[in-house]
């Protein structure tokens, strides 16, 4: 399966500071961003998710029924 990468117009690598290098994409349903400069990456969780696992610390994995 190939991922649909996009760039993001405008945007700044928190990291090196170079404009219009993030790219967009989805694995494995996590919304990622890479700089395509620096290889800084970052991962956006789900919002139930992130509250989930700060409310209780015995959180291993996330399971998606297909």
């Amino acid at each position: 399966m190939k991922l649909k990468k996009r760039f993001i117009a405008g945007a700044v690598c928190p990291k090196c500071n170079a404009q219009d290098t993030l790219m967009l994409y989805m694995e494995n349903s996590v919304e990622k961003v890479e700089c395509v400069e620096c290889g800084h990456t970052k991962s956006q969780t789900d919002a139930k998710v992130e509250k989930s696992s700060k409310s209780s610390g015995n959180v291993i994995g996330l399971f998606k029924p297909e």
